[in-house]
Protein backbone atom coordinates (compact mmCIF):
# COMPACT_ATOMS: atom_id res chain seq x y z
CA UNK A 1 0.00 0.00 0.00
CA UNK A 2 1.45 3.19 -1.05
CA UNK A 3 2.06 5.70 1.77
CA UNK A 4 -0.24 8.39 1.22
CA UNK A 5 -2.77 6.13 1.04
CA UNK A 6 -2.01 4.73 4.26
CA UNK A 7 -1.96 8.12 5.83
CA UNK A 8 -5.34 9.25 4.10
CA UNK A 9 -7.03 6.04 5.27
CA UNK A 10 -5.53 6.36 8.56
CA UNK A 11 -6.04 10.16 9.35
CA UNK A 12 -9.97 9.40 7.92
CA UNK A 13 -10.34 5.97 10.69
CA UNK A 14 -8.35 7.53 13.28
CA UNK A 15 -9.13 11.69 12.63
CA UNK A 16 -5.22 12.72 13.28
CA UNK A 17 -2.01 11.53 11.06
CA UNK A 18 -0.37 8.34 11.68
CA UNK A 19 2.53 10.65 13.56
CA UNK A 20 0.77 12.54 15.34
CA UNK A 21 -1.49 9.78 16.61
CA UNK A 22 1.88 7.84 17.96
CA UNK A 23 2.77 11.40 19.85
CA UNK A 24 -0.54 11.64 21.07
CA UNK A 25 -0.39 7.80 22.71
CA UNK A 26 3.40 8.31 23.76
CA UNK A 27 2.09 11.52 25.94
CA UNK A 28 -0.36 9.49 27.17
CA UNK A 29 1.97 7.05 28.24
CA UNK A 30 4.55 9.65 30.01
CA UNK A 31 1.44 10.81 31.98
CA UNK A 32 1.12 7.65 33.76
CA UNK A 33 5.03 7.42 34.40
CA UNK A 34 4.91 10.54 36.97
CA UNK A 35 2.34 8.93 39.00
CA UNK A 36 4.80 6.00 39.87
CA UNK A 37 7.44 8.32 41.24
CA UNK A 38 10.51 6.65 40.38
CA UNK A 39 11.43 7.96 37.13
CA UNK A 40 12.86 11.34 36.40
CA UNK A 41 11.17 13.75 33.57
CA UNK A 42 14.13 12.83 31.74
CA UNK A 43 13.73 9.17 32.27
CA UNK A 44 10.21 9.66 31.43
CA UNK A 45 10.87 11.19 27.96
CA UNK A 46 13.55 8.18 27.10
CA UNK A 47 11.22 5.94 28.34
CA UNK A 48 8.37 6.60 26.26
CA UNK A 49 10.18 6.89 22.57
CA UNK A 50 11.26 10.49 22.32
CA UNK A 51 15.01 10.72 21.59
CA UNK A 52 15.16 14.38 23.05
CA UNK A 53 14.03 16.07 26.40
CA UNK A 54 13.59 19.36 24.36
CA UNK A 55 11.12 17.40 21.90
CA UNK A 56 9.48 16.05 24.95
CA UNK A 57 8.77 18.60 26.59
CA UNK A 58 7.63 20.95 24.03
CA UNK A 59 5.16 18.13 22.76
CA UNK A 60 3.81 17.59 26.33
CA UNK A 61 3.14 21.22 27.09
CA UNK A 62 0.96 21.36 23.26
CA UNK A 63 -1.01 18.56 24.58
CA UNK A 64 -1.24 18.81 28.13
CA UNK A 65 -1.14 22.38 29.00
CA UNK A 66 1.75 21.88 31.41
CA UNK A 67 5.49 21.45 31.14
CA UNK A 68 6.23 17.74 31.92
CA UNK A 69 7.72 18.55 35.58
CA UNK A 70 4.80 20.46 36.36
CA UNK A 71 2.64 17.94 35.61
CA UNK A 72 4.65 15.50 37.76
CA UNK A 73 4.37 18.09 40.40
CA UNK A 74 0.60 18.52 40.38
CA UNK A 75 -0.67 14.84 39.58
CA UNK A 76 1.69 12.34 41.38
CA UNK A 77 -1.29 10.83 43.49
CA UNK A 78 -3.58 11.00 40.75
CA UNK A 79 -4.82 7.76 40.02
CA UNK A 80 -4.01 5.81 43.56
CA UNK A 81 -6.60 3.39 44.32
CA UNK A 82 -7.90 3.28 40.98
CA UNK A 83 -6.78 0.85 38.00
CA UNK A 84 -4.28 1.68 35.97
CA UNK A 85 -6.15 1.05 32.84
CA UNK A 86 -9.25 3.21 34.40
CA UNK A 87 -6.72 6.22 35.39
CA UNK A 88 -5.35 6.40 31.82
CA UNK A 89 -9.04 7.23 30.46
CA UNK A 90 -9.67 10.07 32.91
CA UNK A 91 -6.37 11.43 32.23
CA UNK A 92 -6.09 10.93 28.20
CA UNK A 93 -4.57 14.56 26.77
CA UNK A 94 -6.86 15.81 24.30
CA UNK A 95 -4.89 18.74 22.10
CA UNK A 96 -4.81 21.98 24.31
CA UNK A 97 -5.16 24.30 21.88
CA UNK A 98 -4.82 27.45 24.06
CA UNK A 99 -0.62 26.33 25.09
CA UNK A 100 0.70 28.03 22.34
CA UNK A 101 -1.12 30.99 23.26
CA UNK A 102 0.95 31.86 26.50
Amino acid sequence: MPVGHLSREFRRACGASPCSHLMTRRIERAMTLPRRGDLSVTEVCFAVGFSSPDTFSTRFTELVGVPPGGYRRDHSQTGTGIPSCLAEQVTRPVKNQGARAR
